[in-house]
C-alpha cells in the first residue's frame, strides 16, 4: 500500500492501457460463448439455444479438421525452426565482417522487409511467382517447362515458410547480434593467443556466450506453434491449395464467414486457444527454470 501511495502518479498512467486492454482484449471473450450456443446473430447471445459440446464434436468429425491441424502444425513448426537457424546463421557471418559500414548496411537491407505488411508483400510475391513472373521467365529462360507455383501445394507449402522467414529474419538477427557483442572480447583474444582459430571461436566462444538467448527464443516461440502466419496465408492462397495451405486460423475465418457456422468456428477458436494456453504456460515455465526468464 505505501508504494501504491508513493507511485499513484505512475499507476494512474497504466489506467488508459489497462482500459483499453480490457474492452479490446478480454472485453471479446465474453463471445466465446458461441462455442456452446446454436448462436443466431439475431437472437443475440442471451437467446441463442445452449447445445453443450455439439460444437466441438461437429468440427472434430469434420473431414478437413485432421489436415487443417496437421497443415498448422507442419507450417508452424518449420517456420520456428527456421527463424532461429537463418537469423543465427547471418547473425554469426555478419560478426565476422570487418567493414562496419558494408556490416550497416547488410543489416539494414535484412531488417527491412520486417516493417512492410503482407499486404504490400503478398501481392508482390503473388506476382514473382506467377505463371507469367520473372521467377518463371528465369525458368522458362534456361529451357525449363513453367511451374505453377501458387497453384500446388508442395511449392505453396514452400512459399509460405520462405517468404515468412525471409521477411521476419532480421528481427531474430538483431537479437543475436546485440548477444554477440555482449560477449567478453578477451575471450576471444585469449582464444587467439591459444591458437584459435574463427571456427573454434564460434565454436567454444560464441555459440555457448548466445546459448541463453538462443534457448529463450526457442522455448517462447512454442508457444506460437499453433500460429501459422494468418494474414500472410489469407492474402496468398487460394482454393486449389487449401489441401496443404489451410491452417486452423483461415479455416475458421471460412467457416465462420462465409459458411455462417458461427458456432462451430468459435469451437474451434476455443480449442486453439486451450492448446495455445496450456504451451505458452508451459514453455513459460520451461524458460523460467533454465533461464531465469521472468515477466516482472
Amino acid at each position: 500500500m505505501r508504494s501504491l501511495t508513493k507511485n499513484w502518479p505512475l499507476h494512474v498512467m497504466l489506467w488508459p492501457g489497462a482500459i483499453l486492454t480490457l474492452i479490446y482484449a478480454y472485453g471479446p471473450m465474453a463471445g466465446l460463448v458461441m462455442a456452446f450456443q446454436d448462436f443466431q446473430p439475431l437472437s443475440g447471445f442471451f437467446k441463442s439455444k445452449f447445445i453443450g459440446w455439439d460444437n466441438f464434436q461437429y468440427v472434430f468429425h469434420l473431414p478437413d479438421f485432421g489436415q487443417v491441424v496437421w497443415n498448422t502444425i507442419v507450417i508452424a513448426v518449420f517456420k520456428m525452426v527456421l527463424f532461429l537457424l537463418v537469423p543465427l546463421i547471418l547473425a554469426l557471418l555478419l560478426n565476422e565482417v570487418t567493414k562496419k559500414w558494408f556490416s550497416r548496411v547488410v543489416q539494414s537491407a535484412i531488417f527491412l522487409p520486417f516493417f512492410l505488411s503482407w499486404t504490400v508483400l503478398g501481392g508482390v510475391i503473388i506476382e514473382l511467382f506467377s505463371l507469367n513472373g520473372p521467377v518463371n521467365g528465369l525458368i522458362t529462360s534456361l529451357g525449363l517447362e513453367p511451374i505453377m507455383f501458387m497453384l500446388k501445394n508442395d511449392w505453396f507449402r514452400g512459399i509460405i515458410i520462405g517468404t515468412d522467414v525471409w521477411k521476419g529474419m532480421g528481427y531474430n538477427m538483431i537479437i543475436m547480434l546485440a548477444a554477440i557483442t555482449g560477449i567478453n572480447a578477451t575471450l576471444y583474444e585469449a582464444a587467439e593467443v591459444d591458437g584459435a582459430g574463427k571456427w573454434k571461436q564460434m565454436i567454444h566462444i560464441t555459440l555457448p556466450g548466445i546459448a541463453p538467448i538462443l534457448i529463450l527464443l526457442s522455448v517462447l516461440s512454442l508457444g506460437n506453434i499453433l500460429n501459422a502466419g494468418f494474414e500472410q496465408i489469407l492474402i496468398m492462397y487460394n482454393p486449389t491449395v487449401y489441401e496443404g495451405a489451410d491452417i486452423i486460423d483461415t479455416f475458421v475465418y471460412r467457416l465462420g464467414m462465409f459458411s455462417q457456422q458461427f458456432g462451430p468456428a468459435a469451437a474451434i477458436g476455443l480449442f486453439k486457444s486451450a492448446i495455445s494456453l496450456g504451451l505458452v504456460s508451459i514453455t513459460y515455465y520451461a524458460a523460467f527454470k533454465y533461464n531465469n526468464y521472468r515477466i516482472f
